[in-house]
């Protein structure tokens, strides 16, 4: 009972709390709520400007259709109509773009625009000084259709089915009253001849509009239930592709959801690709001096001013080491530039630190050191893990090789160290140093058999 309490209620606010996954219904939470009544609120204002547009094609039709009724009738309807559902349009998009727009109001002005609508026919007869049955025979009636279809653009049933209830009674009541309102003559008929050339009525074919509004009514209202089914999954999994964009780096999460088919463990491709590995220099014993809050927030600053530069040199982030950073340049998008990317970003990453320490400075602070090494080679990119818990990486000599550069930046007392065939392949691929880089010849690097040629990217 519970649950349909809450399916009646969600139907009635627009905003589903729930979302059927499989057999179980999973709580929505309130941000994803909020967007999905974002998306809400943007329909509404094309529906303001679509039904402004509306109301201004109707004046301006009719402002230079030929006018055939008698040039001194007392009563001319169309303009105080389309004057007063303008005015009615103004004050509802205004609230819409405002964000301010009452749901009791939506509600209001669906039953309005019918009503408007329905007047508007019934004074035809009265315009064209005919008898009531006269204003059935108006074409304007397929406006309600419009009206009705305007409601399917917000995605919510409720609506489309209130214009179609509203459109069909409305349609009763003006048959009942063009039947009714002269009791000498109810101008009934049952011949279609009669009922094409005079104002006679033929009730089946009023039956039939009414009959006709509302099919249209409910298989329009089917239809946004399936889609508004598909508009919450849609707001859904997209959020969930941004919150997976905050955890992994763009390419692999445009990866993991653009793939065709499951990923698995043990799937991979060999790739080129340079690696970068970044640490904060005394960072440990840092922290042991510092509060945790402290601490803290000069890691999070360190970050926000590192990451966006190697991402805008076309690295990705593979992981965060602590104080430590990851990064890979060419193995989740292969580019053929990826050494030269690579120290372009170390480059620019070091002139990142050099101005923050300004900063700091200025600020009374101590200023922090930042070691790098940057190694190229085949590496591969895959998915690790088991059935439960995937995680995409790079597995490779030359990720374990920038390791323990980064680590032998500090017995060469320097900030910046490469492989000597890194730096050559990225001059290869166009990177230019804004100053000589000094080599380093046959390096011993622990945990390396054989020495190495290096080269220093910044001392």
């Amino acid at each position: 009972m519970s649950d349909r309490i809450a399916g009646l209620r969600d139907w009635l606010t627009g905003l589903p709390r729930r979302l059927t996954v499989r057999a179980e219904r999973v709580a929505l939470p309130a941000r994803l709520r909020e967007a999905i009544a974002r998306q809400q609120e943007n329909s509404e204002i094309l529906i303001g400007w679509i039904q402004l547009g509306v109301v201004v094609t109707f004046a301006v039709l009719y402002a230079l259709a030929p006018k055939t009724f008698h040039p001194d009738v007392p009563f001319e309807p169309v303009p105080l109509v389309l004057g007063a559902y303008a005015v009615f349009t103004v004050i509802r998009l205004v609230l819409a773009h405002r964000r301010a727009l009452p749901g009791w109001l939506l509600y209001v002005s669906i039953v309005a625009d019918m009503a408007l609508l329905m007047v508007a026919i019934w004074s035809f007869h009265l315009q064209y000084q005919q008898p009531a049955s006269f204003y059935l025979k108006a074409p304007t009636l397929l406006y309600v259709f419009i009206f009705i279809a305007l409601r399917a653009l917000r995605f919510e049933a409720r609506f489309v089915l209130l214009a179609g209830a509203a459109a069909a009674l409305g349609w009763l009541g003006l048959v009942g009253y063009a039947t009714l309102s002269d009791a000498g003559d109810t101008m009934i008929t049952r011949n279609y001849v009669d009922y094409l050339t005079s104002n006679s009525v033929l009730l089946g074919a009023e039956f039939d509009k009414i009959i006709s509004i509302i099919m249209v009514t409910i298989i329009l209202g089917l239809a946004i239930l399936r889609a508004r089914g598909l508009l919450v999954r849609a707001v859904v999994e997209g959020q969930a592709a941004r919150d997976l964009s905050r955890f992994f780096a763009p390419e692999v999460a445009a990866r993991i959801t653009g793939t065709d088919r499951q990923i698995r463990a043990g799937e991979g491709e060999i790739r080129e690709a340079a690696i970068l590995t970044l640490d904060l220099r005394g960072f440990t014993a840092l922290s042991m001096a510092l509060p945790a809050r402290q601490v803290l927030a000069l890691l999070a600053e360190y970050q926000a001013r590192v990451v966006p530069v190697i991402q805008a040199h076309g690295g990705s982030i593979d992981k965060f080491l602590g104080d430590g950073i990851m990064a890979t340049f060419g193995a989740a998008m292969p580019t053929g530039r990826h050494a030269a990317d690579a120290l372009r970003a170390v480059a620019a990453i070091m002139e990142t630190v050099d101005a923050w320490n300004v900063e700091r400075q200025a600020a009374g602070q101590q200023p922090i050191r930042v070691g790098a090494a940057v190694s190229a080679g085949p590496v591969l990119f895959g998915a690790v893990g088991d059935e439960t818990r995937l995680e995409y990486t790079v597995i490779g000599e030359a990720v374990n090789l920038a390791a323990k550069l980064e680590k032998h930046t500090k017995a060469e007392a320097v900030r910046v160290l490469a492989t000597a065939a890194a730096l050559a392949l990225a001059e290869q691929q166009g990177y230019r140093p804004a100053r000589p880089h000094r080599a380093l010849p046959a390096r011993q690097v622990e945990g390396v058999s054989s020495p190495m040629d290096l080269a220093v990217l910044a001392e």
